[in-house]
């Protein structure tokens, strides 16, 4: 994705001349949809797409890319928690575009749309209107309304004749969390995995249906790809603009989430059982620290899914073992008071209920929970007495 800066007096002049072409120009467009392969930072790690239209007439080789923002925006951590991500469509030189994807390292790769000439015209005219500056914004949605599911969209809408999609998705349907896993598991991504699955509500756990699949760039080039228009195939031909380097190697970190959450799990567990009256100060201020830090988590996932104006971080499940209400309690958790004990045993028994029914509930939770749920149930025992 590019990052959005006051566009310059050659952008403009190129953008606004678009609007001069004429009729007998039109033919000699070529429209075309480019790929990108996933980056190292988390928002490139399910790639990118952008739309190319060449014009051999005037000599323009531009690119429309749905993916620009502006994180200059006072106000911009705060719209993005709340799901106000307001992006923009941008037209630049396409030796602009290849610039930024040589230095980060990229793929690319183009799909050459068999178009006819009334198709190019009109889905050119269709782009310029778009990034006008009164029409260029839009309220980006992660998994139903992205830079990939809007490039799909405008092509779509602008042929005279619908476009024809086979099957892409495998059977039984994957959910967008299965969908998403696939690309932060490839980026060695784990810990990006596990705030995603703790923040993200069971709306991420729908089944994808074939047109939805498309909010990812790759999936959109397989549709691409078998999609057909006219009883003709959409694709003509398909060429690498830059070669996709060569996958390094990722070795799983020793640090994963499961792994730190299943050593601390033991930990506690032993010292759960020691009589030391050292693992009875640990235990004490662990359990302090613990709750508290399970309290603020879950009044963070409760807050996002009141705020947020999308519905990914609703009806999440996680807070099932990260209540709020642990916040409060964690100050006077070590206290023998008989309204704390129970608190925990009604703690305990959502617990174990969790633990019976973790492959029952509408979604799916980080493996790297099951460890925690053990430290809750164990210290709740405890602590219940």
């Amino acid at each position: 994705m590019r990052i959005l800066k006051p566009i310059s007096l050659l952008v403009f002049t190129i953008h606004y001349s678009l609007f001069t072409f004429s009729q007998s120009d039109s033919c000699k467009l070529r429209i075309s949809l480019l790929t990108c392969s996933p980056g190292e930072e988390l928002y490139s790690a399910w790639g990118h797409t952008a739309i190319r239209v060449t014009d051999s007439a005037s000599g323009t080789d531009l690119v429309f890319n749905y993916g620009t923002f502006d994180d200059s925006d006072p106000e911009f951590y705060t719209k993005f928690t709340k799901g106000l991500m307001v992006y923009a469509l941008s037209a630049y030189p396409f030796s602009e575009f290849v610039k930024e994807y040589q230095y980060y390292e990229r793929g690319v790769i183009e799909q050459n749309l068999q178009l006819n000439c009334t198709d190019k015209v009109r889905l050119y005219a269709a782009l310029r209107e778009n990034s006008r500056a009164e029409n260029r914004f839009y309220n980006y949605y992660f998994h139903t309304d992205n830079c990939t599911s809007r490039a799909r969209d405008m092509i779509v809408k602008n042929t005279g004749s619908p476009i024809s999609f086979k099957t892409i998705i495998p059977a039984p349907p994957p959910t967008f969390r299965n969908l998403i896993h696939i690309y932060l598991d490839k980026g060695n991504q784990p810990w990006s995995k596990l705030g995603i699955d703790i923040l993200l509500g069971s709306n991420l756990d729908k089944k994808v249906n074939n047109d939805q699949s498309m909010f990812l760039p790759d999936y959109l080039l397989k549709g691409f790809d078998s999609a057909s228009i006219n009883n003709l195939p959409l694709v003509d031909s398909k060429q690498v603009v830059l070669e996709i380097p060569s996958a390094k190697e990722k070795n799983g970190t020793l640090f994963s989430p499961l792994v730190i959450t299943m050593l601390l799990s033991l930990l506690i567990v032993i010292l759960s059982f020691s009589k030391s009256n050292a693992a009875t100060k640990i235990l004490a201020v662990f359990d302090t620290l613990f709750f508290l830090m399970l309290g603020l988590l879950g009044i963070l996932i409760l807050v996002l899914w009141v705020i947020r104006i999308d519905d990914v971080c609703r009806n999440n499940y996680n807070l099932l073992w990260a209540l709020p209400t642990h916040l409060p309690v964690a100050f006077v958790i070590t206290k023998k008071k008989k309204w704390v004990r129970s608190y925990l045993r009604v703690v305990l028994l959502i617990s174990l209920l969790l633990a019976v029914g973790w492959l029952l509930i509408p979604q799916q939770l980080n493996s790297a929970v099951v460890p925690l749920l053990v430290i809750i149930i164990i210290r709740c025992i405890q602590r219940s007495r």
